[in-house]
């Protein structure tokens, strides 16, 4: 009961962190403006996503365009469209795996072995999709603190650390760290668990034999004695 339970939380956090790396994906927040030097103006403030850039004023009114050319955007901002909808995929993929493969589910019937290996599956999956979000965000904010500290970049194109950027490393550390949970559940740990404290015995072997009828006593080894 105590291993179901810790499934279901597992897979629900699992579940939180793919929902955070759609949002990473459709938020334009990776990249703000860095008000440093002379550029001290916070009416405008300039928002970079992988999709989008917007113009935010303290007015509210926001103003948002699509990028024209898909060819001509940075290297970094390529790979991360292409890794943040491979992460969604693996993340709906790992979400259907996992689900045939928890104990509180009637998938595979009673075979412990195939839902073990199924949750296994599910688990690795869930990895993977961590990973395929922490690698585009690490790569963005790694390109956004080396512009800021490079002196041959104007001080007007200098950006920080958007709120995705953060977003981000918390998915993939939620998505990896719930996956190592559902991984734990593996075949061979899964059938040592159930012959715990019987020493490698089956239980068709541990139940108590029929005892035996009591034999008749023979007085044939018994010395003959004359009684008078």
């Amino acid at each position: 009961m105590v291993n179901t339970g810790l499934q279901l939380i597992s897979f629900t956090c699992a579940v939180t962190g793919w929902v955070m790396a759609i949002a990473v994906t459709a938020l334009p927040q990776w990249k703000v403006t860095a008000f440093v030097g002379s550029n001290i103006l916070t009416s405008e403030i300039v928002w970079e996503g992988i999709w989008m850039n917007c113009i935010y004023q303290t007015t509210g009114h926001m103003q948002c365009k699509t990028y024209d050319s898909l060819l001509a955007l940075p290297a970094d901002v390529q790979a991360a469209r292409a890794l943040m909808c491979l992460s969604i995929f693996m993340g709906w993929l790992s979400c259907t795996v996992s689900c045939c493969g928890m104990k509180c589910t009637t998938c595979a019937g009673d075979d412990r072995q195939a839902k073990a290996a199924i949750a296994l599956s599910g688990g690795v999956l869930f990895i993977v999709t961590g990973l395929c979000v922490l690698v585009p965000v690490s790569w963005t904010a790694n390109t956004v603190i080396q512009d800021f500290y490079n002196p041959a970049v104007p001080v007007v194109h200098k950006r920080e650390l958007g709120q995705a950027i953060y977003l981000g490393w918390a998915s993939a550390v939620i998505l990896m760290l719930s996956g190592a949970v559902l991984s734990s559940t593996c075949p061979q740990s899964e059938r040592r668990g159930y012959r715990r404290g019987y020493m490698g015995r089956s239980f068709a072997n541990t139940r108590p034999s029929a005892p035996e009828p009591p034999k008749p006593i023979s007085t044939s080894s018994l010395p003959l004695k004359e009684y008078v």
